[in-house]
Parts: C-alpha cells; structure tokens; sequence
C-alpha cells in the first residue's frame, strides 16, 4: 500500500515525484540534404585539391617544396612523385599517372570507393562502418614499405617517379 493511501494519514495530499533526469526524446530524423553536407564538402574539398594540382604544374620546379627524404637522402619516399601522379590523373592521363606513382593512383580510386560508400550510407541515414582489424593495418604498412623498398632498387626502377 502507498503511504499516502493509508487510512492512519487521510489528510495528507500526495507527495508529487520530484523530476527526474528526462530521457532524451528521439530527434527527428535529419532531412537528407542535411546528412549528405559533410560528404559532399569532403569531396568539394578533394575537387579543389586537385583542381589546384591540375592547374599548377608540379613537373615545374618552384612550385612546391621538394620531398625532404629525397633531397636529404635520395630515396624515394611512398609519396614521391604523388602531386605528379595528381596532375596526370587530373588531366586524364592514368598512364603517366601510374608511372609518377602507382600506390597513389591505387589511393584516389580507394578514396573513390570509401566516399560512394560513404555518401550512400549517409543519404539512407546510416553510419558507415568500415572495421579494419590490426591486421589489416599491418598490411597497408608492409604495402607501403615494399613499395619504398621496391621502387628504390634497380629493378624497380619502373615504380619510381
């Protein structure tokens, strides 16, 4: 029995509950214009990059700062010769591309495929969810350690820039 219900206590009104914390009321779901704002300015963002890179030429020197690793050691870094492959790829040339570096090029199409992905989990309202075990990390870090090691070495000559 409640204690305000008890017989022994009849003129004693009803204690109210003190409010409590209010349990977060579920928002209404974002319009899809709104979801699809921070893919679209990513991707926005990538366009300028590389519509910079297209019209600044990096094969003219003087335009951006050299690789530090190769102008203080000489060997070529799994970057060298990125802005290169950019330009190439910009301009259509997939060829000359690959030839400035092939690693890069392999990463403009895999930030192709994770920003559709993206941007297609965003427009149905879901999160995406890209779990990389450590192994996988492991991996992309041999990747490019072979590549520097490869494209270094006489007969990898082909992967340099």
């Amino acid at each position: 029995m409640d204690a305000s219900a008890s017989p022994a206590a009849p003129d004693r009104a009803p204690v109210p509950h003190a409010p409590g914390p209010v349990p977060p009321q579920p928002s209404a779901p974002a319009s899809r214009l709104r979801r699809l704002v921070t893919p679209v300015g990513v991707m926005a963002a990538v366009v300028g990059a590389f519509g910079y890179v297209a019209t600044v030429d990096p094969n003219e020197p003087g335009h951006y700062p050299v690789c530090p690793m190769l102008r203080f050691t000489g060997v070529f870094c799994p970057g060298c010769g990125g802005l290169r492959s950019a330009h190439a790829f910009a301009h259509g040339d997939l060829a000359t591309a690959l030839g400035s570096n092939a690693l890069a090029v392999v990463g403009y199409l895999a930030f192709a495929a994770v920003w559709v992905a993206w941007t297609v989990s965003a427009s149905r309202g879901r999160p995406l969810r890209i779990a990389l075990r450590p192994v996988h990390w492991w991996a992309v870090g041999a990747a490019l350690l072979i590549f520097s090691v490869v494209r270094n070495l006489p007969f990898g000559s082909a992967l340099a820039p």
